[in-house]
């Protein structure tokens, strides 16, 4: 009997090692943080300006929760540091200040960057808090993710999903926190001020925002932007507009049109925009062909300048305030790969004014940029803009203006 027992009792192991193992999925944690770190030395030389270095370390961190019955929240700080600080930083009140100095907006601060309670269902995500909001290209309605400091907004906003290939966009904003830094306390320039401080702008402003996609390789959007500000009456306006992206005989096209009542620095006029891109893929290597031109006091008080019109930045304060005498800038681009998963991006730029007569200037950029892995890259940018001494704001030509900057990003 003991005998006869003992090829079962061998069985038994083999039975067992076949079995499969049952994995135990680990809850997702209540909390979780979040983290985004940017290292960046900029250089900076307008005409008229003393050269300005910056390096500047800017942490990003937060923490958000997860979903209960659809409700979650987020809570995030911005800490930037200047450990070489031989610049201007924007307004009075933030540090550094030295007018002297060429423009580089980039203050050491500590502030809430945002914090917004969530909820989602039914195809929706509705957001009230500080929170950031960027629509389309950026080109009206912006985060400002250029700049070390975030631009972000006092807001509750609403993005619906319900129908396939619809997006539907609402946000109203009560106050605009400026990249400017929570110590900002007077104007971007001396002389009367058109608004008591740049920390923040009070806002009763609606934003609508809509874009449906026809097909895979067709596009539409439209837009409705009624922005009121109470304490910078300059930025007022009412905006319109719609844009089309899709591919035809193996071209990627873009086209957007917009007319603005309230347009110029006394919010007076009407005034039209429009901008058309066409691109063509070869390979891995693209050329885009463009043009954007904004009639004369064209605002966009709540965009980021940065990526349009040149790295140099030399349009951005007459784009945002309205102030300029007219814009078209016609470019052209071309992006080729290089070695080790590096993308050269090289464009060229000729500005004039409405009627493309008066000669602002021209400008060369050239921007480097890896993706080392899911967490880590490296972008370097480098932009020259030369003028050719016809008036842009007023009677006032733009100087001559070279910028380079290298930075490194962290993303956890």
């Amino acid at each position: 009997m003991k005998h006869s027992n003992i090829p079962l009792l061998l069985s038994i192991p083999i039975l067992h090692a076949g079995e499969p193992e049952i994995s135990v999925p680990q809850p997702e944690p209540w909390i979780t943080p979040t983290l985004d770190i940017r290292a960046r030395y900029e250089f900076g030389e307008v005409d008229g300006f003393d050269a300005s270095h910056a390096f500047t370390l800017r942490e990003r961190i937060g923490l958000k929760t997860r979903a209960w019955n659809g409700f979650s929240a987020l809570a995030e700080g911005e800490f930037l540091q200047a450990l070489v600080d031989n610049y201007h930083a924007g307004a009075p009140g933030a540090d550094p200040f030295d007018f002297a100095n060429t423009l580089i907006p980039d203050p050491e601060t500590n502030e809430l960057n945002q914090a917004y309670l969530q909820y989602e269902g039914y195809d929706t995500v509705f957001r009230l808090g500080r929170q950031k909001i960027a629509y389309d290209n950026d080109a009206f309605v912006s985060d400002g993710n250029w700049r070390q400091n975030w631009q972000t907004y006092d807001a509750f906003s609403i993005t619906n999903k319900s129908v396939a290939g619809l997006t539907l966009n609402y946000a109203y904003v009560n106050q605009v926190n400026r990249l400017f830094g929570s110590d900002a306390d007077a104007p971007l320039v001396a002389g009367p001020p058109p608004f008591d401080n740049v920390q923040d702008v009070a806002a009763d402003t609606h934003l609508f925002n809509a874009s449906y996609a026809l097909r895979d390789d067709l596009k539409l959007g439209a837009y409705a932007y009624l922005m009121d500000f109470p304490d910078k009456r300059n930025w007022d306006n009412h905006t319109f507009g719609g844009s089309v992206q899709g591919e035809w005989l193996g071209l990627k096209l873009y086209g957007e049109t917009a007319w603005q009542d309230k347009a110029g620095f006394d919010a007076g006029d009407d005034a039209l925009y429009a901008h058309g891109t066409l691109t063509k893929t070869c390979d891995s290597q693209s050329v885009t062909l463009g043009i954007e031109h904004l009639c004369a006091g064209f605002k966009m008080p709540l965009s980021t300048p940065h990526p349009f019109n040149g790295y140099a930045d030399a349009f951005a304060f007459g784009r945002v305030e309205g102030t300029h005498n007219g814009l078209t800038d016609l470019y052209v681009s071309h992006t080729l790969p290089l070695a080790w998963g590096i993308t050269w991006t090289n464009a060229l730029h000729a500005m004039g004014d409405n009627e493309i007569s008066a000669g602002y200037g021209w400008e060369y950029d050239s921007v480097m940029s890896k993706k080392i892995d899911d967490h880590w890259s490296v972008i370097a940018k480098f932009a020259h803009f030369e003028s050719e001494g016809d008036p842009y704001v007023g009677a006032s030509a733009l100087p001559d203006a070279t910028r380079f900057s290298l930075e490194v990003n962290f993303v956890y």
